[in-house]
Parts: structure tokens; sequence; C-alpha cells
């Protein structure tokens, strides 16, 4: 790893409030967004025509017809798998949840891709919905394994907020190249084509209603590791991913070789704790994501990160006095913001706190939805191929109007304006550090003094060098994990520390935005492909 620059810009970056990184800068950078990005290829905030998104809407693409349509850019698969169990038909105009078919017709086989035509193959892919207890609850999974070899690891994949697997679509193919590794890819319960049970949160207590927002999620993945019989993998989250994937190894320890988060939601506590200017509403977090231009994020240089802090990161753990105290600040609960908080329009409060989410304005919008759709598809794929960029539009339209469920978990989890009501960074020390039970578990009646304490689990952090989110928080995570290595390591034996597997390190990825696995998905690949074989190698120690 590279050593931290002790440039004024470092400490800039580690310690900033969260912000867009163009935000502060945007009005005199001469390389910024021009208004013509701003407004997409064809102009206007959203630019798909009012006739040709009535006729989107009319044709009303079943999810599973865009999510094959989506999947068949994958190199060397041609035709790929796609089960019709969910998806199969246009959602209905009641409200009903999305049915699961156990149909024959509508499993999809296994599509084996030779050596002869996949260079990396011999490989199989696979499309299936795994069922889970209770009514309604299934997961829409996605997998590639590789044949005639061992498959001695597991790579688990989870989309962000509203999104679906076929988001991946980049990454299947060059991921499963690496010898040994499993690729699984899931849509989280209640979004893309998993099942769409009724989200209900029964606690009036604050912090008990979060944990149950958050253990709709990953009581699933739970439920799922057990089902396919895995008992330890990798875990990469992508934005509400990665949140779920902190939330995941907090909950259910031991059961994680590596924890991968691309560009998390939720880490940082309140940015105002912080003594810094801040971006006015319009360009906060929330409407970045809406706004900014992937066309300019994945062609532009960010001047406020050093170049020795892009690709290979930063693992410099020994900040100076004033970073630590600075970082260690946004981190204490009885901190106060020093600088006075700028509202956030009042009509997106009152939207956030009756829980009305931006799908259910699609929902609504009938005919228009296409059209609003358009205004956040038209700059997230403005850099990719037209066609590659209609195919992630439909299949982006076709969730988007699917019947509300997990999305309704948001208001729960994020306060107005994208900061967790529970932030990460005051739990994220513990991942890889809970006690378990002989037995593996962790509500065990077995005595504590029977419990063995986790020996940590490696932890990367993921931003792109343009990312809206927080990469402060990141880096503030960063250190937090590794003070908490030095502290155990205080009172551990030689043995013990060597055993230790617990460390964390930050990555930017060049020339990419929030959605880092498609905006630089080769160098995100390729560093991806360098953390699964060190995983490899860590087992081969064992």
């Amino acid at each position: 790893m590279a050593a931290a620059t002790t440039s004024g810009s470092s400490d800039d970056l580690r310690t900033r409030p969260q912000q867009s990184p163009l935000a502060s800068k945007r009005a005199e950078q001469s390389n910024g967004p021009t208004e013509d990005t701003r407004k997409g290829r064809t102009g206007g905030f959203f630019t798909l025509g009012y006739k040709e998104g009535f006729n989107q809407w009319w044709a009303n693409v079943p999810a599973a017809a865009a999510e094959h349509a989506v999947l068949s850019y994958i190199p060397y698969l041609r035709k790929p798998p796609t089960h019709m169990q969910t998806g199969s038909a246009p959602p209905s105009t009641n409200a009903s949840t999305m049915s699961i078919s156990d149909a024959p017709e509508n499993k999809a086989p296994p599509v084996k891709t030779s050596s002869i035509a996949d260079p990396f193959g011999p490989r199989q892919w696979l499309s299936q919905m795994v069922k889970l207890t209770g009514k309604n609850r299934a997961l829409n999974e996605f997998s590639v394994e590789r044949l005639d070899e061992a498959q001695d690891h597991n790579l688990v994949m989870l989309h962000g907020y509203g999104a679906g697997l076929g988001f991946f679509y980049k990454n299947f193919e060059g991921l499963s190249r690496v010898p040994g590794w499993k690729v699984y890819a899931l849509d989280l319960l209640g979004m893309g084509r998993s099942s769409r049970p009724p989200f209900r949160v029964h606690s009036k207590d604050r912090q008990q209603s979060i944990a149950e927002a958050e253990d709709w999620f990953i009581d699933a993945l739970e439920e799922w590791r057990v089902k396919k019989n895995i008992d330890r993998f990798t875990l990469l989250g992508h934005s509400l991913g990665g949140y779920m994937a902190v939330a995941y190894s907090l909950k259910y320890p031991g059961h994680l070789n590596k924890l991968i988060l691309a560009s998390p939601v939720g880490i940082p506590e309140d940015p105002y704790a912080v003594n810094a200017e801040m971006p006015d509403p319009s360009t906060s977090t929330l409407p970045n994501e809406c706004t900014q231009d992937q066309a300019a994020a994945t062609e532009q240089s960010n001047p406020n990160i050093p170049d020795t802090a892009k690709t290979t990161g930063d693992n410099n753990n020994f900040l100076n006095a004033r970073s630590k105290a600075q970082i260690s600040s946004q981190s204490d609960d009885d901190t106060t913001p020093s600088a006075p908080r700028k509202p956030l329009p009042k009509w997106l409060t009152y939207l956030w706190d009756a829980n009305i989410s931006p799908f259910s304005l699609v929902r609504w919008a009938g005919p228009l939805g296409p059209r609003f759709v358009s205004g956040w598809t038209s700059r997230r794929f403005s850099h990719l191929p037209p066609d590659e960029a209609q195919a992630l539009h439909t299949y982006a339209y076709s969730l988007f109007k699917q019947r509300g469920s997990g999305e309704y978990a948001l208001a729960y989890i994020l306060a107005p304006g994208a900061f967790a009501r529970s932030p990460l960074i005051r739990r994220i020390q513990g991942v890889g550090r809970q006690m378990i039970s002989p037995d593996g578990s962790t509500t065990s009646s077995i005595a504590e003094a029977q419990q063995r304490r986790e020996r940590g689990i490696p932890v990367v952090l993921m931003y792109g060098e343009n990312d809206w989110m927080d990469i402060a928080g990141g880096y503030a995570a960063e250190q937090k994990i590794n003070e908490e290595r030095e502290r155990i390591h205080k009172s551990s034996t030689p043995e013990e520390k060597k055993k230790d597997l617990g460390a964390a390190k930050c990555l930017i990825i060049k020339k990419a935005g929030h959605h880092v696995y498609l905006d630089g998905w080769e160098e995100f690949n390729e560093i991806m492909r360098q953390e699964m074989m060190d995983v490899s190698g860590q087992s081969r120690d064992r």
C-alpha cells in the first residue's frame, strides 16, 4: 500500500464533512460538469420525451425480460439464464404482492459456457429463486460457478437501494475468473425481483425500530446462507447493501472471510459536527444521486483527492494529532454541531417522514413514470454505450414500478438527507470482534467463559474519486477499525496477534462516482480479484 501523503489536501479529504467531492469547488472548477452535461444528452432534467415515455409505459416490459436484456451484455454469455418465477408479467394495477410461481416451465436451467467459447471457462450460470420461511419470502439469485475445479470460496454481492442484481452485469464475468470461487448476486428482500412482502415495523422505540428495519434484510440473508449450506463467505455490499453488510457481520458473526464495502451509505455522524462550509441542499448527498452526471464523473480527475490516495488507497494509520482529534470528534455521541444546520426543503422532509418513497412517485405518475426515471438513468448511465444505457433504463423502470416493499425501510434507517439514524461509525469497530459460542451461535446458553472472540476480518472500503458519498467517513472507519485492533493487541499473546486478521483499508477508484462497480468496472474488477485471491491465500496459510 502507498504511504499517506503529508499534504494538506490529504488531511482535508480525511476530515471534511459528508458532501459531494465536487460540491464546494464546483462553481470555480473549470473542469466541472457543464450545464449541458447536467441536463443530459437531449436537454432538460427529464431526457425522455412524452411520447417515448408513454410508449414505454404502454409496453410495460416485465422485470424478468428487462433483467434478461441487461444480463445479455455479459461477455461470453450469449443467452443468460433467467427464471420466470417472479416478474414474468407486468405488475397489476391492484396492490398485490409480486407472486412467486413454482411451475417447472418458469424455472431456468443452468447455462454452461465451454472453454472453447469462453477463454476463462468452463463456467455455469444459474438464475433461480430461493424460498425462505414465512409467507411470500424469497430471494432472487444469480450465480456463476467454475466447473472442473473445487469450489472453496464464495463471494456474495448485495446491491444498493431500489436497485437489482442486474446492475452488476459488468462484474460477473470478471470476478468469476478467480480459481476456486463461486460468485452469487442477490436481490435484497422486497427489492429487485425478490418477493415483496408487506414491510412493517412494530416497535415504537427508536433504536428497536432501526433494528427491525435492518433485520428485515439481514435475517433473510442469513436464512439464505443456511439454505445454501455456506459456512463462510466474502460479502460485498454497495451503498445500502454496504450498510446491510456491516449490520449482518455484527448480528451474525463468524461467517465472513472478508467484508468489502463499495461506497457504503450510513457511516458518518451528522456532518455539521465539524467546522466547515456546507453545500446548499441542491448539492447535498440525496439530490446528487439524481443530478450527478456519470459521463463527467468518469472523465474527470478530482483535484481534491491526491494522486497517492487513488487506486492504491492509503494504508497509513498514523495521522497527525489534529486529524485524529477531528475524526474522533465525529464519532462522539455527545458532540453537538458547531455550525448551524442548513435545512432541507420542507417538501422533502415531509415526504421522507411520511415514508413516501421516490418509487411511489414513479408508480403514481402512470404514463409519466418512464420520463421521471429518465431523469436519473440518463445521468447514472450517461458514460455507457447507448444500447446498454437503454437496457439499464428499462430495467430500472421495471423494478421501480413494482409493488412497494423493502423500499419503505429507508426512512427508518436514514434520516432526511440520507444520513444514518444509527451511524455505522459508532459500531463498525465491532466487525470481526464479536463473541461466538462453540456451536457457532451468538445466543447460546453456553457460559460466556466457553465463548471465543472472532479473530478479526479484513475490511475494504472503496469509493470513486468523484463519489458523492462520504470518503472522509471511509477513512474514519478505517482508523477506528485499526485502532480497535491495536487496543486488542495490547493484551494479546504473540500467537493471538499472528492469527488476527482484522484490519481495514480505504481505496479510491479513479474517475468513478458512487457506482464504482459500474463507472470504473475494469479497475474495480481487478481490485476485487486481488482481494479474492488474498482470501484464498489466507485459507491456505491456516
